[in-house]
């Protein structure tokens, strides 16, 4: 699990995810071990689409199957969006963004990062 050099970079790839935010853990965007890209997230929105009951997310960064915390049980209002990132993030070989939500059906998220390479 390298971090690539980005420097002299030969591609870079704009794309998006979706997901549907459960009390699973799930990640929304990886980049697989020995792959020798670097993926940079820019934004992730996570929507409540409940129209009456606030929500909670808990967004992590997995370096080497541990969670490190973006946001933990960060309340989203009902019919409302939170930004999770102010600042784009790197993802090296091997890491996640994992998205766990309190209760089922209320939120989805959105997630645009370019995979560098």
């Amino acid at each position: 699990m390298a971090a690539p050099n980005i420097v002299n970079v030969t591609t870079i790839t704009g794309k998006s995810a979706g997901l549907a935010v459960t009390t699973t853990a799930t990640d929304i965007v990886s980049n697989d071990s020995d792959t020798s890209n670097v993926i940079k997230v820019n934004a992730l929105y996570v929507a409540n689409v409940d129209g009456s009951a606030a929500a909670g997310i808990t967004a992590s960064v997995v370096k080497n199957r541990t969670p490190y915390h973006l946001a933990f049980t960060m309340s989203v209002p009902a019919d409302s969006t939170v930004d999770i990132l102010s600042k784009p993030i790197y993802l090296e070989e091997g890491d996640s963004i994992r998205l766990t939500a309190s209760a089922d059906g209320d939120l989805e998220a959105v997630c645009s990062y370019e995979v560098i390479s």
